[in-house]
């Protein structure tokens, strides 16, 4: 089972932990001292899926070099403001091919993406995959 706490510090600020025993911040208020909750969502949807992609690309031994994955999403009016739209973009660097990139993605939203299988129940997922070469930058 895993286990999380939030910890009020001060003002609108907590600190965030879970069975891992790793912390980190969160901040609610409008100063924005560290990321909201619904960002670390954004970021661990990001995370999850980046996690199956490249352990996908490399079992089937394909020469990438970096991945990034960032999101973007909307939220509805109202409360509570769950994420309604979510557009996932996956950079990857590398001699990749289109096809295995792609079941890659598909495999990761359609089966083994946790957060993805959440967020779906409330978001649309759009997918963009971006082939970029040596000389692009990330």
């Amino acid at each position: 089972m895993i286990s999380a706490k939030a910890i009020w510090t001060d003002n609108e600020r907590y600190l965030g932990e879970a069975t891992s025993r790793h912390a980190l911040v969160m901040d609610t208020a409008s100063e924005k001292t560290a990321n909201t909750p619904m960002e670390l969502v954004l970021i661990a949807l990001c995370g999850c899926t980046a996690s199956d992609v490249v352990g996908i690309l490399k079992k089937k031994r394909e020469p990438f070099t970096s991945l990034e994955v960032s999101a973007e999403g909307d939220r509805a009016h109202g409360y509570p403001a769950v994420y309604t739209e979510i557009k996932l973009r996956y950079r990857v660097r590398g001699n990749v091919s289109p096809k295995a990139m792609e079941d890659a993605v598909r495999l990761s939203q359609e089966k083994y993406c946790s957060v993805s299988a959440m967020l779906e129940k409330t978001a649309k997922i759009e997918v963009q995959i971006e082939y970029l070469n040596s000389a692009e930058s990330m």
